[in-house]
C-alpha cells in the first residue's frame, strides 16, 4: 500500500481537478459520505444518534460540513460548530449549504463550556479541524478545543488525519486529536503509520473520493505500508523434489566472550524462517558452548584474540568456509576488538555472496566510516536508532526525529539497504524508496530480537530473495511472530526465543500452508 506525503496528495487532487476534471467539490463530496459509511461500518446505523462535528475553516472544515450533511439526512441529530464563517471555495459552498439546509451551525464560543456539554453527551464527536497542511504548533482556541474532545468525548472519528499530527512524520504538533477512527482519503499518509501519530490515528480505514487510479499509479510515490497480502509473495515456496541444499546455506561470523547467545539466536531463527542449512564461524575457545546449544546448526572454529574474539588471522579460513555458501551474515555478539575490526575489514571486500550486518559489525562500519564502501555485493544493514546514530554521526534522538529521513540519508550514503529497527520498523532502499512496517508489539523490546531479526532476513537472502525482499518479509515476519507469541504469553514476559517459536507459525498464516 503507498502512503503519500501532503505535497503528494495536493499534487494528486490538482491533477484530478484540472486534467481530469473531476471538480474538488465533488471529490469533498465523496470523502464525506465516505467518512459517513466508515462510521456506519464501525459503529452502526446514525440514525438518532447525536453528533458534534468541529471543523477548521479549510478543505478539511468542508469535509466536516458534508458529513453533517448526510448525517442529517440520515437521521442524525448534528450539532456543528465552525472557527470561522470566513470560509472559502469548496468548503465555503458547503458552509452555505449546511446553513441553507436548517443545520445547527454555530461559532465556538470562547468558555467553551456550551461544547464541551456537547461533547460529553454526544455518541460521536467528528474532528474536522485541520487537515494535511498543518506546519506548526497548534495554538488556541484549536488547542483548548482538541483538549477538550479527548478528555471528555466517547468515540471520535478524524477527517483524514487526526488534527494536530504532522502528516509526513507523524509528529504531534503540540497536541493532537485521539481518534478511535481514521478515515483518509485517496492514500493513506506517511503520519498515520509513524509513531507517535499512529498512536492518535485509532483505526485507518481508506476512503476512495474518486482519484484516477492512473493518477495514482503515475505519481512517484516513494513511501509504502508492508502488507500481509504484498509480502506472502516473496515466501520461497517449498517444491516435492527438493532437499536441504535447496534452501540455501546460511554462514554467520558471530560472537565473542560474554556474548555466544546473540550468535545462537540469530541461526536457530535462520532454521526457523527455512534456511536448509545453518553455518556459524565462532571464536575456538567458544566453540564447545555453540556445538551444546545448537543442535540442528553447523559450528566451525576460528582463530580468535586474546579478549576471545574472532581475530584478522582467520580470514584464510572464513574464505575457505564460504564456498558454497549462498548468505553471510556479521556481527551478532562479534564485539569491536581492534584485530575483529582489522578482519572485517580484510573480509569485506573478498565477499561474493549477499549479506547482512548487524550489531557489532555496524558498529565496526562507524569507527572505521571507510568500511561500507568495501562492500561489493548486495548488503542489508540492520541498525537500531543508537547504532543508526553512530552510523550517520548523530544522536539517537536525531534519528528517532525524522526516522524516514535517517533510513534514506544512510541508504544513499552507504548505497545500501537499510532497516531502521523499532517501533514500526523501516526498510529503505538507495533510490530512495521506503516501507513501513505494521507488525510487532512493546513486548519484542527485550534482548535478543534484533538478533532474531538478522536471522530471519539473512535465511531469506540466503534462500534466494533479493535483499530487499527479504528484508520486507524478514521485518514482516518478524514483528507477526512477536505479535503471535504475545497473544499466546503476553508482553510483558516475552523473551526473543519465543519469537523464534513462532515464526513457522507466522510463515504458515502469510503463505497459508
Amino acid at each position: 500500500m503507498r502512503l503519500a506525503t501532503a505535497a503528494e496528495m495536493r499534487e494528486l487532487d490538482r491533477k484530478t481537478i484540472e486534467e481530469y476534471g473531476i471538480p474538488g467539490v465533488v471529490l469533498m463530496e465523496n470523502a464525506g459520505r465516505g467518512l459517513v459509511d466508515e462510521v456506519v461500518r464501525k459503529w452502526g446505523a446514525v440514525t438518532g444518534k447525536k453528533f458534534v462535528i468541529f471543523c477548521g475553516k479549510g478543505n478539511n472544515g468542508g469535509d466536516g460540513l458534508v458529513i453533517a450533511r448526510h448525517l442529517h439526512n440520515m437521521g442524525a441529530k448534528v450539532a456543528v460548530r465552525i472557527f470561522s464563517d470566513d470560509m472559502k471555495s469548496d468548503a465555503g459552498v458547503n458552509l452555505s449549504a449546511a446553513k441553507s439546509m436548517g443545520l445547527d451551525v454555530k461559532t465556538v464560543s470562547e468558555d467553551l463550556a456550551a461544547e464541551t456539554s456537547a461533547v460529553r453527551h454526544a455518541d460521536i464527536v467528528v474532528d474536522a479541524i485541520f487537515g494535511t497542511g498543518l506546519a506548526s504548533a497548534v495554538g488556541e482556541p484549536y488547542r483548548g478545543v482538541i483538549e477538550m474532545v479527548n478528555a471528555n468525548a466517547q468515540r471520535v472519528v478524524s477527517v483524514d488525519i487526526p488534527s494536530g499530527v504532522d502528516s509526513d512524520r507523524g509528529h504531534v504538533m503540540g497536541c493532537a486529536v485521539h481518534a478511535h477512527l481514521t478515515a483518509t482519503f485517496g492514500l493513506p499518509k506517511r503520519g498515520l503509520y509513524l509513531y507517535p501519530g499512529s498512536q492518535f490515528a485509532g483505526e485507518v480505514r481508506v476512503v476512495d473520493i474518486s482519484i484516477p487510479a492512473e493518477a495514482v499509479a503515475a505519481a512517484p510515490i516513494k513511501a509504502g505500508l508492508l502488507t500481509a497480502e504484498a509480502v506472502s509473495g516473496f515466501i520461497p515456496r517449498r517444491g516435492p523434489d527438493t532437499h536441504k541444499g535447496t534452501y540455501g546455506h546460511l554462514f554467520i561470523l558471530a560472537g565473542s566472550v560474554g556474548k555466544t547467545g546473540a550468535a545462537v539466536l540469530a541461526a536457530q531463527a535462520a532454521l526457523r524462517s527455512g534456511a536448509g542449512l545453518v553455518t556459524v564461524g565462532v571464536p575456538e575457545s567458544l566453540n564447545g558452548i555453540f556445538e551444546e546449544k545448537l543442535t540442528e546448526a553447523m559450528t566451525v572454529p576460528l582463530p580468535e584474540t586474546p579478549e576471545r574474539s574472532l581475530a584478522s588471522s582467520g580470514l584464510e579460513r572464513i574464505l575457505e568456509e564460504l564456498e558454497g555458501k549462498s548468505a553471510v551474515a556479521i556481527g551478532p555478539g562479534m564485539s569491536t576488538n581492534t584485530d575483529t575490526a582489522k578482519l572485517v575489514e580484510s573480509l569485506l571486500p573478498r565477499l561474493k555472496v549477499p549479506m547482512l550486518i548487524d550489531a557489532d559489525g555496524l558498529n565496526i562500519l562507524a569507527l572505521h566510516d571507510h568500511l561500507a564502501g568495501l562492500i561489493n555485493v548486495p548488503a542489508v544493514l540492520t541498525p537500531h536508532p543508537g547504532e543508526m546514530g553512530r552510523l550517520l554521526g548523530v544522536l539517537a534522538r536525531e534519528v528517532q526525529a525524522d526516522r524516514p529521513a535517517a533510513a534514506l540519508d544512510l541508504a544513499a550514503e552507504v548505497g545500501k539497504h537499510v532497516v531502521l529497527k523499532g517501533a514500526r520498523t523501516l526498510i529503505a532502499s538507495p533510490d530512495g524508496e521506503f516501507w513501513i512496517n505494521p507488525t510487532g508489539n512493546p513486548g519484542m523490546a527485550t534482548a535478543g530480537t534484533g538478533d532474531v531479526l538478522t536471522g530471519i532476513i539473512s535465511s531469506f537472502i540466503a534462500q534466494g530473495l533479493s535483499v530487499m525482499d527479504a528484508a520486507r518479509l524478514g521485518v514482516y515476519v518478524h514483528g507477526l511472530a512477536g505479535d503471535l507469541a504475545a497473544s499466546d504469553k503476553g508482553q510483558s514476559g516475552l523473551i526473543a526465543g519465543d519469537i523464534i517459536d513462532m515464526v513457522p507459525n507466522g510463515l504458515t498464516m502469510l503463505s497459508g500452508h
